[in-house]
């Protein structure tokens, strides 16, 4: 068998690197206090929790609050973290999202836990092993993919052809919908009409980039084309899915809607089901789960050895519950993918389930914000990639220097 490609190896050694480093980094123990996490912006604590709901797949969220802006810069919306008290077992769950001093996230757990208002309450980063789990799977894939391994290799190791030519408009006669583009939001348009398998959009803050992005995808539904839409962050996503819904583009937005843009929610699988006889059915559901979990929550949680089994056997039911309404939320979405567009971050395409659609384009605006693993996921799912964005902006966050110093960020 012959050996893997450098530069894949060097990408998962990265990933590996950047595990060890998160494992460490956020890691609460005698050498590593509380107060050390605070200072480094690695955990919120105390929080106050305002709200507590059964989310869209009927997980337990919570809303909170911080008694003052935290220094949160690595608390991102998507972020990995664990929500935890002193002397208990710490939750896993997901943040939602972290605007100024107030939050949501959403725990992988049956319920709340039964110490979640009490004094003392933090959430904490965590490393995120499901991203870097999708991410390894990918790049150890990488090789069995042809078309998307010669792609590969033309970027890293210089045999491809790469072709720098700024794009001539290719009609004198082309109609562009947006009148008010001018010559050098025009050529990149013209370009990606050009039928690249790899165009690259490069467009400083305040030159128009998302307008340009919003007529080219516009041109290629209008000619027949189904189009993929990414960004790294949920805001990005959103920012663009809004200009392409002012240029009347059907459009569904999947992955952490929780705190999707007003604009937005209408598009997302839960806005478009809200009115669907499946929602009827899930909200049958959910009111079946909450009785079994509330029988479950009466028993406490010192108590001996028949009622722990009691009340685990009620939560399981819970369980099944939610893995019912998880079918019938992917049945009824599956049908919501006919649209033209469909937009999400990375992880949100990557988990959509639409690998056996046919894309003819996929666009990943703030591709500089991207790390290179992250891409290769979605690469396969479309025939052509256009990369928008400005490499002198923020790079991705990279915690590990070592990674860094290969190149990850």
């Amino acid at each position: 068998m012959p050996a893997m490609h450098p530069h894949i190896q060097k990408l998962l050694k990265c990933i590996e690197l950047e595990e060890k480093e998160e494992a460490n980094r956020y890691k609460l123990d005698q050498q590593h206090s509380l107060k050390q996490l605070k200072n480094e912006g690695l955990a919120l604590h105390p929080i106050i929790v305002t709200r507590k709901s059964f989310g869209y797949a009927d997980y337990p969220e919570i809303s909170f609050k911080l008694q003052f802006p935290p220094e949160a810069s690595l608390f991102r919306d998507g972020a990995a973290i664990e929500c935890f008290i002193a002397g208990e077992d710490p939750v896993k769950g997901v943040l939602l999202n972290l605007d100024g001093k107030n939050g949501e996230f959403r725990l992988f757990a049956p319920d709340f836990p039964d110490w979640i208002e009490e004094d003392g309450v933090g959430i904490k980063l965590a490393p995120d092993s499901r991203t870097t789990g999708i991410m390894k799977k990918v790049l150890n894939e990488l090789e069995n993919n042809k078309a998307l391994f010669r792609l590969f290799e033309q970027l890293h190791d210089g045999t491809g052809n790469v072709v720098e030519k700024q794009a001539d408009l290719i009609h004198n006669n082309f109609d562009f919908s947006n009148k008010k583009l001018n010559k050098s939001q025009q050529q990149p348009v013209a370009a990606i009409m050009g039928n690249s398998p790899l165009t690259i959009v490069h467009g400083p803050p305040g030159t128009g980039k998302t307008t340009t992005l919003a007529e080219s995808i516009f041109q290629l539904v209008k000619g027949g084309e189904k189009v993929l839409v990414a960004a790294p962050s949920n805001t990005a996503v959103d920012n663009i899915s809004k200009a392409l819904l002012k240029k009347g583009i059907k459009l569904l937005r999947v992955g952490n809607t929780s705190k999707t843009d007003p604009e937005v929610f209408p598009h997302t699988p839960e806005g478009k089901l809200s009115t669907s006889n499946a929602l009827k059915e899930i909200k049958q559901l959910k009111i079946r789960a909450e009785e079994f979990r509330r029988m479950a929550l009466k028993y406490k949680r010192n108590f001996g050895k028949a009622e722990r089994e009691q009340r685990n056997l009620l939560f399981k039911v819970v369980k099944n519950i939610r893995t019912e309404i998880k079918k019938i939320q992917a049945y009824n979405e599956e049908k919501l993918f006919t649209e033209a567009v469909i937009a999400g971050t990375p992880v949100g395409l990557y988990d959509a389930g639409i690998n056996n659609l046919h894309f003819n384009s996929l666009f990943i605006d703030e591709a500089g914000q991207c790390i290179e693993p992250l891409a290769w996921c979605i690469f396969p799912l479309a025939e052509r990639i256009i990369l928008a964005g400005d490499h002198w902006q923020l790079p991705p966050t990279v915690l590990s220097n070592e990674a860094a110093q290969l190149g990850f960020n």
